[in-house]
């Protein structure tokens, strides 16, 4: 008993010394020998300097309030994502299990578990690396998870790499309001949304696995943000397997995404989506929108929004099953009119809005067309929601055409 109480003590002066220039080590990895490492913790975030390197050792450790980061130039780092591991699973304040509000921040090698809101968010920062976090919410898919797992907002030049993300009642691993961001290296199951890009300009996402959640990849705009955004590469990723019925609480934007999509894009432009493996998305593999086919499309948009998704590039995919049992109250009915009940949709959907300001001789033109090629098939099946179901067909002369590559996001050196 007394070597543990002398342990303790040490590591309680540790906490309470000067930080500069420090890095908060501990040497055991028994949690039950640490039963203050909230306390420690919170002192840390609170007394960090630019420079300082916060490490957390191997155990799993309680947590009743959420911990907050205000200086720049951290790095928060664990043993490993299954061995170090922060439980909020008894929180009783705080929005976040993290938050940081900071720059030139990193944080890597840890688990973010069952936090009572969304478990990592990082705010209005530049040069952020989240790097083999894992967050998660033990208890499977439930409306009453957290929203969002990996969560910047406003960010500039972010890299998230080797990070899973489990369970989160919005997306798991999400950017929104963002610039120069690269997603790569990645898992995200059964979230409703696994990864989801929103208002974000110049994103890669790329070398991901996304499987079992309602929908695999969202490419989003949604009006009245502080951004709209562009320009999204979509490429090498494992999109397998996203059937996992809606969970998401009413009324947000990924309450209405049918499960069973694969790769969805709603109300953006400049998307290149090349070089993936989609499996058995069983409402479609890749499925494009307007904002008028949500759950925000009545409400009051600012004017200068756009609300159609134009530009948008489908190449060299490869597609395994899908399309037999899609989600939603019209799209079976659709299926089976069109396609038989026996038949499939196509790889690719879209609810049909276009701008009408931009048609001539009754046609999108060609720069703005969602183009297909070097892929089996360019068939559209276009579900025609501007006139309520009233004409939906299959289109494939439209759609083959090509745009120009969209060039490599290029983060700066961290």
């Amino acid at each position: 008993m007394s070597r543990i109480l002398l342990f303790v003590l040490a590591v309680l002066l540790t906490a309470c010394s000067d930080s500069g220039n420090t890095t908060a080590q501990y040497s055991t990895t028994s949690s039950a020998e640490l039963p203050n490492m909230q306390k420690i913790l919170q002192s840390k975030f609170l007394n960090a300097q630019p420079g300082d390197v916060i490490t957390i050792p191997e155990g799993t450790f309680d947590f009743q309030r959420s911990l907050s980061l205000k200086v720049d130039g951290v790095t928060v780092r664990g043993a490993g994502m299954y061995k170090t591991i922060l439980s909020f699973k008894h929180q009783i304040s705080g929005a976040e299990g993290i938050l940081v509000t900071a720059s030139d921040f990193t944080i890597e090698d840890l688990a973010i578990e069952d936090a009572k809101g969304d478990a990592l968010k990082i705010n209005e920062g530049k040069n952020i690396v989240i790097r083999r976090v894992r967050t998660e919410w033990t208890n499977g898919p439930d409306t009453d998870n957290g929203a969002y797992g990996i969560y910047p907002v406003q960010t500039e030049n972010t890299l998230i790499e080797g990070v899973i993300a489990i369970g989160a009642s919005d997306a798991g691993i999400y950017v929104g309001q963002s610039r120069q961001v690269v997603v790569r290296d990645s898992r995200a199951e059964y979230n409703v949304a696994g990864i989801e890009i929103e208002n974000t300009i110049n994103a890669d996402v790329y070398n991901n696995v996304a499987t079992n959640n309602t929908g695999g990849i969202l490419v989003f705009n949604m009006p009245n943000l502080s951004l709209e955004g562009v320009r999204t590469r979509i490429y090498n990723n494992q999109i397998v397997d996203n059937n996992t019925a809606n969970f998401a609480a009413p009324g947000g934007a990924v309450a209405g995404v049918p499960a069973g999509s694969g790769i969805s894009i709603n109300s953006n432009d400049l998307v290149e989506i090349f070089d993936n493996d989609l499996k058995n998305n069983q409402t479609a593999h890749i499925v494009i929108s307007s904002v008028y086919s949500t759950n925000y499309s009545d409400r009051d948009n600012a004017s200068s929004f756009d609300p159609y998704p134009e530009k948008v590039s489908i190449h060299d995919n490869r597609y395994e099953g899908g399309g037999n049992d899609p989600d939603t109250d019209y799209l079976p009915q659709l299926k089976d009119a069109i396609f038989g009940e026996e038949g499939t949709f196509p790889n690719v959907i879209w609810d049909g809005f276009v701008n009408p300001a931009l048609i001539v001789d009754g046609k999108l033109p060609t720069e703005y067309q969602i183009c297909i090629y070097n892929e089996a098939s360019s068939a559209v099946f276009n579900v025609d929601a501007p006139n309520q179901f009233a004409n939906p067909r299959v289109n494939e002369t439209d759609h083959q055409c090509r745009h120009s590559p969209l060039p490599a996001v290029k983060l700066a050196s961290f």
